[in-house]
């Protein structure tokens, strides 16, 4: 079964991850992971009541790494494997200039 990860940044950039073979996260590590990034990276909730989805977790997170921390190959690994198992989808595209996550 295919597994990857997309990711578009404007004004039209991708960096997919193919997750195909690797070794998948726990639920937990993964929501761990993307929680710890959330915080390292100072992101901030979309929503004005503050709570935070996991897919708005995943958008914050890509949104403030950039194509910097996207185009770290370590990194952007760790956010794919993160990512798919937090959200427990085998394929997701995050779509920046959208703000919107799909799977």
């Amino acid at each position: 079964m295919p597994s990857e990860v997309l990711v578009t940044v404007p004004p039209r950039q991708q960096f997919r991850c193919d997750l195909q073979g690797a070794e998948p996260l726990a639920h937990e590590a993964a929501r761990r992971w993307l929680d710890d990034e959330f915080n390292r990276l100072e992101c901030e909730p979309l929503r004005a009541s503050g709570k935070v989805l996991l897919a708005d977790k995943v958008l914050t997170v890509a949104q403030a790494a950039g194509p910097a921390l996207l185009g770290d190959d370590a990194w952007f690994k760790a956010f794919a494997l993160a990512t798919s198992a937090a959200l427990a989808k085998p394929i997701v595209h995050v779509d920046l200039p959208a703000m919107a996550v799909s799977f």
